[in-house]
């Protein structure tokens, strides 16, 4: 009798057992929803959703990364980092330094007597030097250049999913999920010298955190993008300009269309985001069509994003610049670009005006609506309504021509738009690796 009731309640037990549907799911097979941004038009965005069993890979280290990436193959496959991965390794998984890829007899400080401009003037680079720098900055591309193909979803396992050292290229492909990852410090070891640039040059870096260039149909969701753990605050100065090791946490360039980026956090780190990289690239002419919405630019100096030609539409991100941190503006409306900026919130330190908000440089028209704005210590929610393009017009009239209200075009591809005031709340709390519902 007594294994009978043993057994029945067994049976009970299963019988209750919460469906398959019910149990956490997974979310690489998870796809954009058909109305969540630009990135949700026309074919939609579906990642490596249709992979079958063997080309779902959970990888551990840098090497399994790489076999699984295939060399940016086309075939749907689904990727998921666990734990966490350093790219700058060798083959065995040890980590390596920037002397380490240095070769040809590169040094910082040979290059650095041998392009002068006391003595070198404002030539570009040439020589033994300039070739020993390229030769090693290749050697560090090869490892730490993963480039991503199309029908793939790269995604974290849980909250502790980080990806280091790396630069995460989608170059010519189509339909691409990133999401719940880590990506930090996308470090470059070896800048060049730019003595062309500005009064003063400048030094130029090579990798950004993640780079789309030619790709339409990318999905990026639930990611945190910082320089964490080696900021270029903390660089050198040589010639007058800081030792740059950072380029972009995000650009999207080069004909890219079609791109949703959400619930993100962009932080700690100077030129944010890029869309449409060059005035003279005209081909991104009716490309360039980009979401960003509930996301987090905190620590950010510049671009968040900057706009040529794309149509963009911004709405429900929250902007952090915490006191005694550098910045210079958060929009930037550059040449034929078309930002319809809806339901925004900023917070900004007293030196901070509502017109440093936004920058323009060769553009013509912004659309905005709902923006508030409030001080760093203003709680998530708090601030007050602000027009950026009437306080923009009116602060710049003079150095920058004034910007129209019309941009030609009306966001229809969205799902609820919130107003600042509860995204301001919702983003503070719900934005970045680890924290998708």
């Amino acid at each position: 009798m007594r294994l009978r009731q043993i057994a029945f309640v067994g049976v009970l037990v299963g019988a209750f057992r919460l469906p398959a549907h019910a149990e956490a799911r997974d979310i690489g097979r998870d796809t954009l929803a058909p109305d969540d941004g630009w990135a949700a038009y026309g074919t939609g965005t579906t990642g490596g959703a249709a992979a079958d069993d063997a080309h779902v890979h959970t990888v551990t280290n840098r090497a399994e990364l790489v076999r699984a990436l295939d060399n940016g193959s086309d075939t749907p496959k689904i990727i998921k980092i666990a734990g966490t991965i350093d790219a700058d390794t060798d083959d065995d998984g040890d980590h390596l330094s920037c002397a380490d890829h240095a070769t040809d007899g590169y040094s910082l400080k040979k290059y650095l007597a041998a392009y002068d401009p006391r003595t070198w003037g404002s030539a570009k680079p040439a020589g033994a030097q300039e070739e020993a720098r390229q030769a090693s900055a290749a050697r560090q591309a090869e490892r730490i250049v993963l480039t991503v193909g199309s029908n793939t979803t790269l995604v974290g396992l849980g909250k502790g999913a980080v990806l280091k050292g790396a630069s995460l290229q989608v170059r010519n492909a189509d339909n691409v999920i990133l999401r719940n990852l880590d990506l930090r410090d996308a470090y470059d070891c070896f800048p060049v010298r730019q003595p062309d640039t500005g009064g003063l040059g400048d030094w130029k870096t090579a990798y950004d955190t993640v780079w789309l260039t030619g790709a339409p149909h990318v999905w990026v969701d639930h990611i945190t993008a910082s320089d964490r753990g080696r900021p270029d605050e903390d660089e050198p100065t040589y010639f007058a300009r800081t030792y740059l090791r950072h380029d972009g946490l995000l650009d999207i360039t080069n004909g890219s269309d079609l791109v949703t980026v959400s619930w993100s956090r962009f932080a700690d780190h100077d030129k944010a985001m890029l869309i449409g990289n060059s005035d003279s690239a005209t081909g991104d002419r009716g490309r360039l069509r980009v979401t960003l919405h509930h996301n987090q630019f905190e620590s950010v100096v510049q671009r968040a994003p900057r706009v040529r030609f794309g149509q963009v539409h911004v709405h429900d991100n929250r902007y952090v610049v915490p006191e005694g941190t550098e910045y210079r503006y958060s929009l930037g409306v550059s040449t034929e670009s078309a930002i319809h900026a809806e339901n925004n919130a900023f917070h900004t330190p007293g030196h901070v005006e509502v017109a440093d908000l936004v920058k323009s440089w060769n553009g013509t028209a912004l659309d905005q609506s709902g923006t508030l704005w409030g001080s760093p210590r203003t709680k998530s929610g708090g601030g007050w309504p602000v027009d950026l393009l009437a306080i923009h017009n009116a602060c710049n009239s003079g150095s920058e021509r004034d910007l129209a209200a019309d941009v030609g075009w009306t966001p229809t591809l969205h799902g609820k738009i919130d107003s600042a005031a509860v995204a301001d709340r919702e983003v503070a709390r719900g934005a970045g690796a680890g924290r998708i519902p």
